[in-house]
């Protein structure tokens, strides 16, 4: 007698029939997949306005205080240092940058220095005003802007020249960066080019005695006729310590006294004490005094300007 039809096995074969196994449907989808080498994407493109007139002003205002932000602060720092704002606080200027800014001891005086270059550059533009470049550079219409540098490195090399030599390198470094600001190695080059072309053999010594020509030299408006002792000879320039700091000159700003080493020793200790004292911050009176021993033309004290000074020495100490 032959055995009924299993349940089991018509299940299983209406169910073969009927539905595809999740594995052959997952294949039949990647089959019927399109080659991704050849698909198309559909980029929806977002209009990007144009700025305004106004936003342009901005614009141009905003990206002018950054490339100015070191020439600013420059002029900030030689301020604070001509009129010692910082006595209340720090017996010396450079302690002063070093604890409020951090700044390490050179790094002031390369910005006051790149601040008067800056000065001088924007001479050779003479229909602009301080206040259009300061204030709204925008304004100041596209065939007239004069093209300044942005960073302090592009300045640094030119510190060392004249006054017309630094305008005569910054014109030659923007034409041979094709009308755009030249970068640090351009301006380089150029001044190198002329130190070489006006190279003076620096033959100042450490310890010598020199006294300061200002001449037409803004860093160093004050300090004409004042003696400094040499503690850094440079290639083209010489660092001296004076009476109230140290100072960068170049060898055309320098003339020595031609003291034996002996007075060079006796005036390293004046100006010791007359820096000790004066950067005490005393009366206005006492310091119009220490000035005029900066100035001095000989390698001595007097019997009463060494009672003086001595007295000072004593009132600081107490």
């Amino acid at each position: 007698m032959p055995k009924p039809p299993s349940r089991r096995n018509k299940a299983t074969s209406g169910a073969s029939a009927n539905s595809t196994s999740p594995a052959n449907s997952v294949n039949e989808d990647i089959s019927q997949q399109v080659d991704p080498g050849s698909a198309t994407i559909t980029v929806t493109a977002v209009e990007v306005p144009e700025l305004t007139e106004e936003e342009q002003r901005d614009r141009l205002h905003l990206e002018r205080r950054v490339e100015r932000a070191f020439f600013e602060a420059g002029k900030a720092l030689s301020e604070l240092r001509d009129r010692r704002l910082y006595r209340s606080t720090h017996s010396t200027f450079e302690e002063y940058c070093k604890d409020r800014f951090g700044f390490e001891r050179r790094h002031p005086y390369r910005l006051i220095g790149a601040a008067g270059v800056i000065d001088n550059l924007i001479k050779m533009c003479p229909n602009w005003t301080q206040n259009e470049i300061e204030d709204d550079p925008a304004t100041v219409h596209s065939d007239q802007r004069q093209i300044l540098p942005t960073s302090e490195g592009q300045v640094r090399p030119m510190t060392k020249l004249e006054p017309e030599q630094q305008q005569e390198v910054w014109v030659k470094a923007v034409e041979q960066a094709q009308g755009k600001v030249p970068p640090a190695r351009i301006v380089k080059n150029v001044v190198q080019q002329i130190m070489e072309r006006t190279q003076v053999p620096n033959a100042y010594q450490l310890g010598e005695v020199c006294q300061i020509l200002a001449k037409d030299n803004p860093e160093l408006r004050g300090k004409g006729g004042c003696w400094g002792i040499v503690n850094h000879v440079g290639e083209f320039s010489c660092t001296v310590r004076t009476w109230d700091g140290e100072y960068t000159v170049g060898l055309q700003h320098l003339k020595s006294y031609n003291y034996l080493p002996a007075e060079c020793e006796q005036m390293q200790v004046i100006c010791d004490r007359i820096n000790r004292v004066y950067s005490s911050g005393l009366e206005e009176s006492v310091q119009k005094f220490l000035e005029s021993l900066g100035k001095l033309n000989r390698a001595y004290l007097t019997a009463l300007e060494e009672k003086l000074l001595s007295l000072l020495e004593a009132e600081i100490a107490n």
